[in-house]
């Protein structure tokens, strides 16, 4: 990790899922392959808070698929869904408190042309723009499911020194059918890495 970044603490996790998740825009995903280094920038989350949530894996309780979302908060949490992707999520909390933070798209950074060869795109625009894209494009898979977010195969991390500042927009999360109220959807307004533009983008 170069050293104008520094590594998120184990304490950065141990909070709600909605104040993680509304911090964890900005912040810098880094994937070790063990021979590359990819690296973006957080622009979209979704929290999802456990056993409060109906859109949460967790909510009905514990089960062999969600059993890494009772961990302690650190630790990275991936799935397998609709039969052709996986999703990374971080998870928060306290030990046996099972919440999560979904991240649903990154700004690309380093290790470009490898994520293009991984998705099989040469459009960097539609590279990580949504969870499943973003995993395949870092080689994210259940074999990281329950690593430590502070280790070095997958951490996130802050900038040292001056940072950039965003303007962090909520809005209700996308695909869900249940708690669909709840404003757990963090982006960073007009950026073209998020998942879904809003439409004055679109017609741009």
């Amino acid at each position: 990790m170069p050293d104008k970044f520094r590594k998120l603490p184990k304490e950065f996790y141990l909070r709600s899922a909605v104040t993680a998740a509304k911090e964890l825009i900005g912040k810098y995903i880094f994937r070790n392959t063990g021979t590359k280094i990819l690296s973006g920038i957080i622009v979209e989350t979704e929290a999802y808070t456990g056993r409060t949530d109906p859109a949460a894996h967790s909510y009905k309780g514990k089960t062999p698929r969600n059993a890494v979302m009772f961990e302690e908060g650190g630790t990275a949490y991936v799935y397998f869904t609709y039969g052709n992707h996986f999703c990374f999520n971080a998870v928060t909390g306290k030990k046996n408190t099972p919440s999560a933070v979904l991240i649903r798209a990154v700004e690309p950074l380093s290790g470009i042309n490898i994520m293009k060869k991984n998705r099989g795109t040469n459009d960097i625009f539609n590279l990580t723009n949504g969870p499943g894209k973003l995993a395949k494009a870092f080689v994210i898979d259940r074999k990281l499911s329950g690593a430590s977010l502070v280790g070095n195969e997958i951490y996130i991390a802050e900038a040292v020194g001056n940072k950039r500042k965003y303007c962090i927009l909520k809005s209700k999360r996308i695909g869900n059918t249940k708690n669909t109220e709840k404003l757990y959807r963090f982006y960073v307004k007009d950026n073209p890495y998020v998942s879904r533009m809003p439409k004055k983008l679109l017609n741009k």
